[in-house]
């Protein structure tokens, strides 16, 4: 039934009465002052009949309310529990998390969610009301024969009041907890099944209502956004460690490339000093391969800790920044202060971009411990409009950024750094003079 037109109905017949009593009150003022019993027992009959409509209609009207009220709340529950699905990126958290918010719903005791694989049948089951004990107990995941298999055939809502009176429930294991109530609802995302929610017993009641239904399904179609939304997440995650490796392994193959192209040529020039009996300058030549030696040792040990350093669940790139500065400190002996604007946590980067943005500020600080005879380095993040800035400073020595030192080997740091911020979006800058320390800026887009 329609509230609206229900209330406009009522707001009809409640005038129509009050016509109706004023037009017997002014009946009764214009009888004589002796009338007949039987005009009398009319009236009387027309007012209690009046009062009976009146207190029907009140009664109506407050069972309207209450159902207002009830639409009211499991809305407000609905668009509670769509929010907090969408805080969550981890595609095991926002599993986890439809279930236990289809059990608030709906107030069911039991929940599940299957999951659906490419081919249709279901490679993982969640799981809400029972213990990891009891799960393990049930054995191996449902194989879809029974009413679970009911709503993926069917693709459409089931309620069934009694699950054993109900001919499609079948292939419940040995172990499985006794359930009475059922509501089970496909989770579509654009026509396509990706998963089938499942409650059983509902709490207060003997069985789901229609409005159960209605409003588990409003749920799953936002689950299903979720989900898919989560899945997204995974896959960028995943491309982002991949293209990562590649940069690096290209990196460590150049870089390694070069030292031991180094290396081969000193030692050859050692070799034919030594055969001429040429001593000194053959020390000299073994003091610049030890120097190298010490050189590429703590290159790779500034390797292993970036390697270490990993962006993931739990862990997001500002804590993992501070983790990093502080190990760089003891390791290289500058002074690493990290500085983030206030605000800027409520912004988020893509996960390339973080992947990136830490690189960016390893190699920077790499070459502040390498090049810039620094005391002191500070890594600054603010946030403006849709972009975030990071900037890296040292109180070192500076160069001449038109005419950049260039150690025993070749490097391409600042190179790399600026391949780094292009690939998320933004641009990289360097200011630098010589006795004044060197600024690196980096621009990177916002996730709002």
């Amino acid at each position: 039934m329609n509230p609206g037109r229900s209330v406009q109905g009522i707001v009809f017949l409640l005038a129509t009465i009050f016509t109706t009593l004023e037009f017997r009150a002014g009946l009764l003022n214009s009888l004589p002052a002796v009338i007949s019993p039987q005009p009398l027992l009319a009236i009387i009959s027309g007012v209690l009949l009046t009062g009976a409509i009146a207190l029907f209609l009140w009664r109506r009207l407050k069972h309207l309310e209450g159902q207002a009220k009830r639409r009211y709340e499991q809305l407000r529950t609905l668009h509670e529990a769509s929010l907090s699905l969408t805080a969550e990126l981890s595609r095991e958290a926002v599993l986890q998390k439809v279930v236990d918010l289809s059990l608030r719903l709906a107030d069911a005791r039991y929940g599940a969610l299957g999951v659906l694989d490419e081919a249709g049948h279901i490679h993982s089951l969640i799981t809400s009301g029972i213990s990891e004990e009891e799960r393990a107990r049930m054995g191996p995941l449902p194989r879809g024969r029974g009413l679970l298999g009911a709503v993926l055939r069917e693709g459409r809502p089931i309620r069934v009041a009694d699950i054993r009176q109900d001919p499609r429930s079948v292939g419940f294991p040995p172990n499985h907890p006794p359930m009475k109530s059922f509501l089970g609802v496909p989770v579509i995302f654009k026509g396509r099944t990706v998963g089938n929610l499942y409650l059983a017993d509902k709490a207060a009641a003997n069985e789901f209502s229609l409005e159960d239904e209605e409003l588990l399904t409003m749920f799953a179609t936002q689950a299903a956004i979720a989900i898919e939304n989560a899945r997204l997440y995974e896959q960028v995650q995943a491309l982002a460690v991949a293209a990562e490796r590649e940069r690096i392994a290209r990196e460590m193959h150049d870089g390694l490339a070069q030292v031991l192209s180094y290396v081969n040529a000193k030692t050859q020039a050692v070799q034919e000093l030594l055969q001429t009996g040429q001593v000194e300058p053959a020390q000299a030549q073994l003091q610049q391969l030890e120097e190298a030696a010490q050189e590429v040792y703590a290159d790779v040990r500034e390797a292993i800790l970036g390697l270490r350093t990993t962006i993931g669940k739990g862990r997001g790139l500002f804590p993992v920044l501070e983790e990093y500065l502080q190990r760089f400190t003891e390791q290289a002996g500058v002074q690493a202060e990290l500085t983030i604007s206030p605000g800027i946590s409520a912004f988020s980067f893509d996960p390339r971009a973080e992947i990136q943005l830490m690189r960016i500020v390893q190699e920077a600080l790499t070459n502040v411990r390498k090049h810039a005879q620094a005391d002191r380095a500070w890594v600054r993040f603010v946030a403006g409009g849709a972009w975030a800035e990071v900037t890296i400073e040292d109180d070192g020595c500076g160069f001449d950024p038109n005419n950049p030192r260039r150690s025993a080997w070749p490097c391409f740091g600042l190179q790399t750094m600026r391949e780094r911020a292009e690939a998320a979006g933004g641009s990289l800058e360097v200011e630098s003079r010589p006795g004044e320390g060197t600024r690196v800026r980096a621009r990177i887009p916002l996730q709002l």
